[in-house]
């Protein structure tokens, strides 16, 4: 049954639905970004992709209904968030614990400013997710680092590292989970000594858990607060569809805070910059995806799983000093380039003049990313198929041994 009726429904994948002159961020503002505009651009995450056809009705039907005044919230939009989660992740929560907000960066940016003071610590595992750095530094708290083991294949956290450096100073430990760049889905043993740890001394957890849908097989994203029962109330969970679904147009997310005293704190925050609203056209497609677009879903994490395969053959049989990280969730891909000799600068700019790519440089996400670039994985095929004949054709003009241009 299934499999017919994915014959029926299949979304194509491999269509190559033209971006440019659409005001995209990820194919007209490459340029800007990266100086250049003749790159195949697998940086920022959002995916080159229609959504489901099921959203793009819903949002269809209110366009088309032609009036677009201040929206009250949705009258059954929690519910269906609430049903979402406990079909997906087994956890259960209730309408009122959900706040909707803009975004998961802004989300983040006032919980530190809702129940932190300035120069208190932040504790963030690098290398990570680059704008965790900005929230805590543009508000004047201070990042503190716990840096993510790395043995050459996979990430783990390191817990002695974390007991080491949490003072009085420090309130918040920003979870990024599943993790980007590295594609950890961190196990739920992995993250109940986590929480050990943060119950002990007493810290707010922010966990980001916006990739949380985005699993490779054989992995299960566990909720940071559903671990560990003692904690659940200092825990604020940041979540959206707009990742899964790619919807990150439309700007909405939602925090979980299971804390009624919390919750209201938090509100108060975000009203003091008229942030305690949401995007109409964000709650229908959010709706219309957590109800319609699990097939959809699923047919994606196939195919993103065929390009990472794909990924991985390539660079086998053409180019094996370049060594993927296999992720476990996300459709970002972690590459590291150690083996080519190049600093990370020299690496940017090969990429950048020789290669014709645009990936996510690795420094950014944190000292540890030197020898590091990210790339977006959810494109069509023969898209990502230009983009390592290209990266091939460089890599063919370069001594391997030398690392340096011939």
């Amino acid at each position: 049954m299934k499999g017919a009726y994915q014959a029926l429904m299949a979304h194509d994948f491999n269509k190559v639905i033209g971006r440019k002159g659409t005001d995209s961020m990820k194919w007209d503002a490459t340029k800007e970004r990266f100086g250049k505009d003749d790159l195949i651009p697998l940086w920022v995450a959002d995916m080159d992709f229609k959504a489901p056809e099921e959203v793009i009705q819903a949002l269809k039907e209110k366009v088309e209904h032609g009036v677009y005044g201040y929206p009250a919230p949705s009258a059954d939009i929690n519910d269906t968030i609430v049903n979402w989660i406990s079909n997906q992740y087994n956890w259960k929560i209730e309408p009122v614990d959900i706040v909707h907000v803009t975004g998961v960066v802004p989300a983040i940016n006032h919980l530190i400013k809702a129940f932190t003071e300035e120069n208190d610590e932040v504790i963030i595992q690098t290398p990570v997710y680059y704008p965790f750095y900005d929230v805590i530094e543009k508000s004047n708290r201070r990042v503190v680092k716990n840096p993510l083991r790395f043995d050459g294949e996979q990430y783990t956290m390191d817990f002695q590292g974390l007991e080491a450096i949490i003072t009085e100073k420090t309130k918040i430990l920003l979870l990024c989970n599943p993790h980007n760049p590295g594609g950890r889905v961190w196990s739920k043993d992995e993250l109940y000594q986590l929480a050990e740890i943060c119950e002990k001394h007493n810290l707010y957890v922010i966990s980001d858990e916006i990739h949380a849908d985005l699993l490779f097989d054989g992995y299960t994203h566990t909720p940071f607060a559903n671990v560990l029962q003692s904690l659940e109330k200092r825990v604020f969970t940041t979540m959206a569809a707009t990742k899964t679904f790619n919807l990150a147009g439309v700007q909405g997310a939602y925090v979980v805070i299971k804390d009624a005293k919390l919750r209201l704190d938090y509100r108060k925050t975000l009203a003091l910059t008229f942030m305690n609203s949401a995007n109409m056209f964000s709650q229908i497609a959010t709706k219309a995806a957590y109800e319609h677009g699990l097939p959809w879903l699923s047919e994606l994490m196939d195919y993103v799983q065929g390009n990472y395969q794909f990924v991985e053959d390539y660079l086998v049989t053409h180019m094996p000093e370049i060594k993927p990280i296999k992720p476990q969730g996300t459709y970002l891909l972690w590459l590291n380039f150690e083996k080519l000799g190049f600093t990370a600068d020299e690496r940017k700019r090969w990429l950048t003049e020789e290669a014709r790519v645009a990936l996510n440089h690795g420094p950014i996400f944190g000292e540890e990313g030197e020898h590091f670039e990210r790339m977006n994985l959810a494109t069509p095929r023969t898209t990502l198929a230009e983009a390592m004949d290209r990266i091939h054709d460089a890599y063919k003009k370069i001594n391997v041994d030398a690392g340096m241009k011939q």
